[in-house]
């Protein structure tokens, strides 16, 4: 049983969550995406990075590739499914998730640490935490401010599908602490499913002790419990 790590045209931080996975024991393999699924996959990250460059929207083209109808069954199914950054922008283009990720409200490409506050502790990716705690995690994008229809983003609240959002060290929210303009603070939000998940900071990046923090360890972990329920 392996995670699959689908590399695109592009992606450049597939290596980066395949050491992260593998520090916490759990077995992982880039998957070239014109190679399909292998046949013992048992969860999915579809990594950061700048697919196909981003022509047309980010993650657009992507999202288009054949494996894309794969992962969508296999997500149906219940595979835990995790998409970070680019892989977050391709999640929503692909229909994994609702909404879309757009050009940051500053315009410049951000890379920084930030605050995120644990919206629900009850799913696969947060299970590791309690609601309302306040992690750090790094980003790294241009185009990670979230936006979505009002009627939508209502919808997506009220099903309580919000996972992560924007904060400061003390958990409070707010335009000063939100580094892309994304809509309500959102950083991450589930799919139909609690066990897909995309977000735009950098788990894979805040996993290994000898490089900085190490809360983004928790998140990756959700395919090992996924696994386990499974």
């Amino acid at each position: 049983m392996t995670v699959a790590i689908i590399r695109f045209g592009g992606s450049n931080c597939d290596r980066d969550a395949e050491r992260a996975l593998e520090h916490l024991d759990i077995d992982a393999e880039i998957v070239w995406h014109e190679d399909g699924l292998p046949a013992d996959t048992s969860g999915i990250v579809l990594p950061g990075g700048f697919s196909y460059g981003d022509y047309l929207r980010a993650g657009a083209m992507a999202a288009r590739s054949p494996i894309m109808a794969e992962v969508r069954e296999a997500a149906a199914e219940g595979t835990p499914v995790l998409g970070v950054c680019n892989g977050a922008q391709i999640g929503c283009e692909s229909g994994l998730t609702e909404g879309a990720f757009t050009t940051n409200e500053s315009a410049r490409f951000q890379c920084e640490r930030v605050y995120l506050r644990v919206e629900r502790a009850d799913t696969p990716w947060t299970a590791a935490y309690d609601e309302g705690d306040v992690i750090e995690i790094p980003i790294a994008h241009g185009e990670g401010r979230y936006e979505i229809g009002d009627d939508r983003l209502d919808a997506l609240e009220d099903d309580d599908r919000v996972l992560f959002r924007y904060c400061d060290e003390n958990g409070e929210t707010g335009p000063d602490v939100n580094p892309n303009g994304s809509k309500h603070d959102v950083a991450g939000v589930l799919g139909e499913r609690e066990t897909v998940a995309v977000l735009m900071p950098h788990p894979e990046r805040a996993t290994l002790p000898d490089v900085g923090p190490t809360d983004g360890q928790g998140i990756l972990r959700g395919f090992e419990l996924s696994e386990t329920e499974a």
